[in-house]
């Protein structure tokens, strides 16, 4: 079975282990649980009729100083870059976090997830901060864990880009 690694990238409770959780397990608590260092969960897609096991990398978040351990991310084939969109400072820090992962792996797939959007009366985000990542050809997607609203969507998405890769390895794991 084709293995791929997905790291989960963002600043502190943005809701990245709430997005594996709701992802891997339909479960969704309003307890906050701070990630130390990394913790992994596994699922298994199809993506064009091939099984794939990913690899989800939860990645403790990161500070304001858009630092990234180059460790964790080595050897992914695509990352969930996630932001909360109550706070206006995860997103700009998202976008560090972007340029700094793009300097350790090169163009591997992403998708931005634009978490909390079961809390759109207090979005910190407009149309136009959405749309300029659009323009950019980002992949953007809005999603709450606690609903789980877009949280299939978005994990489809990314482990299709990743096998739709022209250079995509075809078999271990990346």
């Amino acid at each position: 079975m084709i293995q791929k690694k997905i790291c989960m990238v963002g600043t502190f409770a943005v809701g990245k282990t709430s997005l594996v959780r709701q992802y891997v397990s339909s479960i969704f608590s309003e307890k906050y649980l701070t990630t130390v260092g990394v913790k992994i969960d596994k699922k298994v897609v199809s993506v064009d009729d091939e099984d794939v096991m990913l690899m989800l990398w939860d990645l403790a978040g990161e500070d304001e100083f858009c630092e990234i351990r180059p460790s964790y991310v080595r050897g992914s084939s695509g990352y969930l870059l996630v932001c909360d969109g109550t706070r206006r400072m995860s997103y700009e820090d998202a976008i560090c976090l972007h340029g700094k992962i793009s300097n350790i792996l090169g163009d591997i797939p992403f998708v931005m997830a634009l978490n909390k959007y079961d809390l759109k009366d207090e979005w910190a985000l407009s149309d136009g901060d959405i749309q300029k990542l659009k323009d950019l050809g980002w992949s953007v997607v809005l999603t709450s864990a606690k609903t789980g609203e877009g949280v299939e969507q978005t994990f489809h998405s990314l482990a299709e880009q990743i096998m739709n890769q022209s250079d995509a390895p075809q078999r271990g794991y990346s």
